[in-house]
């Protein structure tokens, strides 16, 4: 199933404004390179930041949250942990949660985390292309590598479609394999985005923030998918406005918080790619 441009541009716009109209509390259990630049990024879309990782006081604070996000980046044992407690919280609290799993396949421990986490049912999985292409073998649904660089991908998102696909069904999840062109599904429904500048890959932690953002829009969508493209739509198009006022990596990254302060919906019905 796919949509309409216009459809996509207004259903964005409507939760960017309950976004911004709600504030929602997101809390973030996030790797130690991303945290000050994810929550700046929720601040500027409008929503309220919380880095909250103690597994002493995750499952008192999730039941305020509207969203809970994920992130991988930097593991330890004591992560994982909390990890699982945050992620049991969530869904006794039916909290929706995002799972951003950073540099999957590249290590036993990763995988070995990403499989616990998988067993806790997130809402939405949103990684590069390798990633996700990792996290579908980490879940048994193809035995083929992925090809990760780090935390970069070196799988495009048309490679990673038919395995997202596969995920989303398998986990009852929305799945975001984002890059030059961000797909989107549920296992049913499909869109595909190209918004963006190359400029977001040269900033460190845009990737993890995108999956911060995502967390607040789908805190305020009863529907996680819906909140997933409306999310990574207003932050696609928010770099390409920034793009226009910066054209190196320390600038970008001010013009994009900035930008991300000012793109309304009338950025979104002009700007918007649906390929």
């Amino acid at each position: 199933m796919s949509f309409e441009r216009s459809q996509i541009a207004a259903d964005a716009g409507r939760l960017l404004a309950e976004v911004r109209r709600a504030a929602p509390l997101v809390q973030n259990i996030t790797n130690f390179v991303s945290m000050d630049v994810a929550a700046n990024v929720l601040l500027a879309i409008g929503a309220s930041p919380a880095m909250v990782h103690a597994p002493e006081e995750t499952p008192e604070f999730i039941r305020f949250a509207r969203a809970l996000v994920i992130n991988i980046g930097t593991l330890s044992k004591q992560w994982v942990d909390s990890m699982e407690v945050a992620t049991t919280a969530a869904h006794t609290h039916g909290k929706p949660w995002v799972l951003d799993p950073v540099g999957a396949g590249a290590t036993k421990f990763r995988d070995e985390a990403v499989a616990k986490l998988l067993r806790h049912r997130p809402s939405v999985i949103r990684g590069n292309a390798s990633e996700i292409m990792a996290v579908a073998r980490v879940a048994g649904l193809t035995q083929a590598a992925a090809k990760p660089k780090g935390v970069d991908s070196s799988n495009t998102t048309s490679e990673a479609e038919e395995l997202a696909m596969l995920l989303a069904r398998h986990c009852l999840c929305t799945v975001a394999a984002t890059g030059a062109v961000d797909f989107i599904t549920d296992g049913a429904r499909i869109v595909r985005l190209a918004n963006g500048s190359p400029l977001m890959a040269r900033v460190t932690a845009l990737g993890c923030s995108l999956s911060a953002v995502v967390g607040a829009f789908v805190g305020v969508s009863p529907d996680a998918f819906s909140g997933t493209v409306a999310a990574i739509a207003a932050y696609g198009v928010a770099g390409e406005m920034a793009a226009e006022h910066a054209s190196r990596p320390g600038s970008f990254r001010t013009a994009f918080i900035d930008a991300l302060d000012a793109v309304s919906e009338a950025d979104l019905h002009a700007r918007l790619k649906v390929v």
